[in-house]
């Protein structure tokens, strides 16, 4: 790569060719501001917020738009510059609401970040405001456009990288905004909730659906017996509320937080993922072993089910009718456990902690539900339960470690990595491997499933069947995959796809970032725990293998299907018919 040299705020800078401006500035530990820029994604230049003076160029330049050149001399910190920036924030503020003391985000908005920086302590500027209604029709998210700065990088996290298209810009000036077509709910709309546009959002434009209220109603009633599970991925990411190293471990401290806000009972969901993997383990055995339809895909992320059955209903046959982990826990709390503890289920509130916003529209799917009466009860997002621990007094950092309950709180390593892309899939073969072989896997580390690349293949002998495997890492990946199927092309056998680039350790209810190195270090995490854990197979768990010789028989069964297993709905024509 060519190298040249140029001056940025008097500092010599040797840069790569084909570098912008901000990129430069930023290699020498220069700050410049942005809103609409996305990494890794074309430039727009949209905000103006990143603009610096180029000495020779009439106009300010948008940094993240422009190339360096050789010899080129840059100011970013100019009285020009600062004035210029100071004005972009003015106005953004004038036409938003003036809420932040009860906004869900205050403190962590970039445009009250932009407003401490650029010292705007007035308001300069009169004339009318926005008037939007809150979309709240999904039980998942809400969406507030008075609240949208109009930076663009949900509409481009959408389109360009999940590939969804629920929502764009409409109209010009200033009635431009962000909306779904025909400005309808998000819940008639193509979108899956995944909730990647909320960590997108630089302000609260786009949030997750609260269910705080119930939860704490719940807990301070009386006749209520509250048992909490979490998943795997929140372990691995709650730290960074408080401050912690990226990718602490802290499953510990949040089941003492947990106890001490008064849940009866504390579970973990690992032993739902292990559970998992023994019903979508055998269920792909048997899709195998009889002629079933095949590829199967896993059916843990509620987001990929929810694309599936609006875009290829068709195609609905070939995803396992396996629960996901959280709602397999909490059938078998209001079963087994229930009748083992002398609990009337009615009387026994669920909650689950998810990285992740489209849980919440997964535990009010009344095919989650027996007898009227849903498998959870209420999700919480890892950010909501910062929430939570924030309003009842808890020091977090200061908190004892715990352990989970038992029996539903033993878990495996497979049932940790269920949070990262790739690892519903390394659990899943570990177990296969033994059920199909009677033999153990030499090697449990199966590195070719890992990593974030949009797709990732592997094939395994298992006595002397190959076994073609494929790893879908973000929704956006995912169509090649289906056209092959339709086609009659597709070569694999059972296929992993999770809706949020990374897997849940990225979820949408996961704490707010935009660095992509942040999710890199949770994945390590989780895998960090597998690694550490004694027994690393789901059909190693001792709880799991008395939970099917006292109630649920074997696996797949009639109970386990009863219980543990679901069926799909066709939404593309649901949707149609709207």
């Amino acid at each position: 790569m060519n190298m040249i040299e140029l001056t940025i705020n008097d500092i010599k800078v040797k840069a790569e060719e084909g570098m912008t401006i901000l990129e430069a500035a930023k290699s020498v530990g220069i700050h410049i501001p942005t809103l609409c820029h996305m990494k890794d994604l074309f430039p727009t230049g949209a905000c103006r917020i990143c603009v610096v003076e180029v000495e020779g160029m009439r106009n300010l330049t948008p940094s993240c738009a422009y190339p360096v050149t050789e010899g080129m001399k840059v100011q970013t910190n100019s009285p020009r510059v600062r004035v210029a920036r100071k004005t972009i924030v003015e106005l953004l503020i004038e036409n938003h609401p003036q809420d932040c003391l009860i906004c869900v985000r205050n403190k962590n908005c970039e445009l009250q970040d932009l407003s401490e920086r650029y010292n705007v302590r007035e308001h300069r500027y009169v004339g009318e405001k926005k008037n939007h209604a809150i979309d709240i029709s999904s039980p998942s998210m809400e969406r507030d456009p008075a609240k949208c700065i109009l930076c663009g990088r949900c509409v481009r996290t959408c389109n360009e990288i999940q590939k969804i298209g629920a929502i764009d810009f409409t109209n010009r000036g200033f009635k431009s905004n962000v909306t779904t077509p025909f400005n309808k709910g998000l819940n008639v709309s193509d979108c899956i909730l995944c909730g990647q546009c909320i960590l997108v959002c630089p302000t609260a434009a786009l949030r997750e659906r609260s269910h705080a209220k119930e939860v704490v109603n719940a807990l301070n009633d009386k006749k209520k017996f509250t048992v909490v599970q979490v998943a795997p991925a929140v372990r691995a990411t709650l730290g960074e509320e408080y401050n912690l190293p990226i990718g602490t471990n802290v499953t510990g401290k949040i089941i003492t937080g947990l106890r001490r806000l008064g849940f009866d009972k504390v579970f973990d969901t690992n032993f739902g993922a292990d559970l998992t993997i023994i019903e979508e383990a055998t269920e792909l055995i048997n899709r195998l072993s009889k002629g079933g339809v095949t590829p199967m895909f896993t059916s843990c992320c509620p987001g990929w089910i929810k694309f599936a059955e609006q875009n290829y209903p068709h195609l609905l046959e070939h995803l396992s009718t396996c629960k996901s982990p959280h709602e397999m826990e909490g059938a078998i709390i209001k079963s087994y456990y229930a009748k083992k503890m002398g609990l009337n289920p009615e009387d026994i509130f669920v909650v689950s902690i998810m990285p992740c916003t489209v849980k919440k529209f997964e535990a009010s799917r009344p095919e989650l539900s027996e007898e009227k009466m849903p498998d959870v009860d209420a999700v919480l997002t890892t950010r909501e339960l910062v929430r939570l621990f924030k309003v009842a007094g808890i020091d977090f950092n200061d908190l004892p470690d715990d352990e989970f309950d038992n029996p539903l709180g033993e878990s495996t390593g497979a049932a940790a990595i269920f949070g990262t892309s790739g690892g519903v899939m390394e659990a899943a073969l570990r177990t296969a491997y033994f059920k199909l072989s009677g033999k153990e896997l030499e090697n449990v580390d199966l590195t070719n499933v890992r990593g974030f690349d949009g797709v990732k293949e592997f094939s395994v002998d298992i006595n002397g069947t190959t076994v073609n495997v494929a790893v879908v890492n973000g929704i956006g990946n995912v169509r090649g995959i289906l056209e092959q199927i339709e086609k009659g092309e597709s070569k694999y056998h059972f296929i992993e796809v999770m809706a949020c680039p990374g897997g849940c350790i990225n979820g949408g209810g996961q704490p707010i970032h935009q660095k992509p190195e942040k999710v890199q270090k949770r994945a390590r995490a989780l895998y960090e725990i597998d690694a550490k854990m004694k027994n690393r197979k789901s059909h190693e768990n001792e709880s799991l293998k008395k939970l099917y010789n006292e109630f649920l028989g074997e696996p797949n069964g009639h109970l386990s299907h009863e219980l543990l297993h679901t069926t799909y709905v066709n939404r593309k024509k649901i949707l149609e018919e709207l």
